[in-house]
């Protein structure tokens, strides 16, 4: 008997059993998950073996032992384009006390949780606030309390556009993450255990990224100088840069939430509450703040005008 499933995508997969001796291609996708629950992520990038009834593990990392003949069906649950799920091995046989037989269990293998790279990553962006801090205390020193959280966003918001999206466009132009090395590149490989677009160079995610980094960056640049000189300006820009951070999270986000959010990972705690909600949501909240703000200022302006001529 052969069973195939051969899967069309950035990555692909191909499996091929044979009761003769047979090659099986493992090319899973992702970077870490449950190997036992509906999550398989990535137990090598490229694994190649070869089942010939022996017991021989799949080699180089053996994820599963093959435990020779006992092997006798292997189920594999699709969803979308990914494999998400290995979800049935016969067990061992009990005249085979050396065979490792892998049964599924959801909770075979612990969510991962804080790595060195999650928490230099997080290290990083703590770097990104505290320069942002020291530019709002250098420029913004002599403005309202409320200016000045509005500087320190506006500052952070620049440096994150320039510092980290910069970077991960230029890596998506001439490659993709995935291929990129350095510190910038494992901040975000790291990341994409989260949203697996940003390691690929998705196009979605690559055209807004672009807007981001040249469009919103200008627009913070024009609002930090109309704060500062308290520009008539200054809440047409303030109105411009929040809709753009927005629309841009919303087009980040929808079109995955659409296909039934294939590429984000929400099993682990980090990765949902932390990269996902925590990262993402800052811009959200605060640029809706800035609306608000800005449309409480524009009306003050509005009433003192009419006062002053008495339109009242």
């Amino acid at each position: 008997m052969i069973f195939r499933i051969i899967i069309k995508s950035k990555w692909h997969l191909f499996f091929a059993l044979n009761g003769s001796p047979a090659e099986v291609y493992w090319s899973l996708l992702g970077s870490t998950g449950s190997v036992g629950g509906c999550g398989v992520r990535e137990w090598g990038v490229l694994l190649k073996s070869q089942w010939d009834g022996s017991g021989r593990g799949l080699e180089p990392t053996q994820p599963i032992n093959t435990c020779g003949p006992h092997l006798h069906s292997v189920v594999l649950i699709l969803h979308a384009e990914y494999c998400v799920c290995v979800s049935r091995i016969l067990p061992q046989s009990p005249t085979s006390p050396t065979c490792t037989g892998w049964r599924p269990q959801m909770d075979s293998v612990a969510p991962p949780g804080l790595s060195l790279v999650s928490v230099l990553s997080m290290v990083a962006c703590s770097f990104q606030v505290f320069a942002a801090v020291l530019l709002t205390c250098r420029y913004g020193g002599q403005g309202s309390t409320e200016e000045r959280w509005v500087l320190l966003w506006l500052f952070y918001d620049v440096i994150v556009h320039l510092t980290l999206e910069g970077p991960f466009v230029y890596m998506s132009l001439v490659g993709t993450v995935e291929m990129s090395e350095g510190p910038l590149a494992e901040l975000w490989k790291e990341y994409s255990k989260a949203d697996r677009r940003w390691l690929i160079s998705d196009p979605t995610i690559v055209s807004i990224e672009i807007l981001t980094v040249v469009l919103d960056s200008l627009l913070g640049l024009l609002l930090i100088h109309a704060v500062l000189k308290d520009k008539y300006y200054r809440h047409f820009l303030q109105v411009s840069l929040s809709v753009c951070e927005l629309y841009g999270g919303w087009m980040t986000f929808c079109p995955d939430w659409l296909l039934g959010s294939p590429h984000l990972d929400t099993s682990n705690w980090l990765y949902l509450w932390v990269y996902l909600v925590f990262f993402n949501g800052v811009w959200v909240l605060v640029p809706v703040m800035l609306l608000v703000q800005s449309w409480f200022s524009l009306r003050r302006l509005s009433e003192e005008e009419k006062n002053k001529f008495g339109l009242f």
